[in-house]
C-alpha cells in the first residue's frame, strides 16, 4: 500500500470516529427524547396520567403507558392551561400539573416537602400495610388538586381539623423508613386509594360526617371515600 493510500485511510478512519461521536454526543443530550409522549413509560407518566385524573381530563387506567387517551387528555389539559396542544408533556406542561423538576426535589416537591409528607403518612398510617401508607399520602396529594382544599401540601396539612396527628402529637412521633418511601410513591403517582380525598378508621372516627362520603376502596384498617 503506497503512503497516499495509506494516508486517505487514515483521514477516512479519523472522519468516521469523529461522526460516530457527535451520534453518540447528540442522542444523550436530545431533550425531546427525554419528554414524556406518545409511547413513552415509566413513572413520570404514571405521575402526568395520575394528575390528569384528578383534575378530571384523564378517565384512563394509570399505567405508565402514554397512549393515545393520555396524549388526548394532555392535549385538553394543554388547551385549558392556554400552553400549546401539541400532546406532549414538557417543561411547561410538567410544570402546569405540578410535576415540575424543583431543586433537589421530587417531582416538584422539595425536599423539605418530602420529609413533611411523610411524617403525615408516618403518623397517620402507622401499622397499616404498605400499600395503606402510600394510599393516605395520596390522599393528601390529591387534596392539593381538588377545589375544597389549600392547593399546596403545607396549606393541606395545616388545615384545621385536618389530621388528628397534628392535634394528639403524633406528627411529632419519629418518621419510619417506610413512610418516606411511601411519600415517594405517592409523588410518583402511585394511588392506591383510588383518586380519594378522604379516609378514616371506622373504629376510630368521632365525626358522623364521614361515614356519609362514598367509599372507593379499603385498604387495612382504613376506609377511603371521595
Amino acid at each position: 500500500m503506497t503512503k497516499k493510500l495509506k494516508y486517505i485511510w487514515a483521514v477516512a478512519i479519523v472522519l468516521l470516529v469523529n461522526v460516530l461521536v457527535i451520534s453518540i454526543v447528540t442522542n444523550m443530550g436530545g431533550s425531546v427524547d427525554a419528554l414524556s409522549k406518545m409511547g413513552s413509560q415509566g413513572s413520570e407518566v404514571r405521575s402526568i396520567q395520575t394528575k390528569l385524573q384528578n383534575q378530571g381530563y384523564y378517565t384512563g387506567k394509570v399505567d405508565g403507558i402514554f397512549g393515545s387517551l393520555t396524549r388526548t387528555a394532555v392535549i385538553k389539559f394543554q388547551n385549558a392551561k392556554g400552553l400549546t396542544p401539541d400532546g406532549i408533556a414538557g417543561p411547561k406542561t410538567l410544570s402546569a400539573l405540578g410535576l415540575g423538576g424543583g431543586s433537589g426535589g421530587l417531582g416538584g416537591f422539595s425536599s423539605s416537602d418530602v420529609t413533611l409528607l411523610a411524617r403525615v403518612t408516618s403518623a397517620e398510617a402507622r401499622g397499616e400495610p404498605y400499600e395503606g401508607q402510600v394510599a393516605v399520602a395520596a390522599v393528601i396529594l390529591n387534596r392539593i388538586q381538588h377545589p375544597s382544599f389549600p392547593n399546596s401540601l403545607a396549606g393541606v396539612i395545616y388545615q384545621p381539623g385536618a389530621f388528628s396527628c397534628l392535634n394528639d402529637g403524633g406528627i411529632n412521633a419519629p418518621i419510619s423508613d417506610t413512610a418516606y418511601k411511601a411519600a415517594r410513591d405517592a409523588i410518583n403517582g402511585w394511588d392506591p386509594s383510588g383518586g380519594a380525598i378522604y379516609y378514616y378508621n371506622p373504629a376510630k372516627a368521632t365525626s358522623g360526617w364521614i361515614f356519609s362520603r362514598p367509599v372507593i376502596t379499603v385498604i387495612g384498617d382504613h376506609r377511603f371515600c371521595k
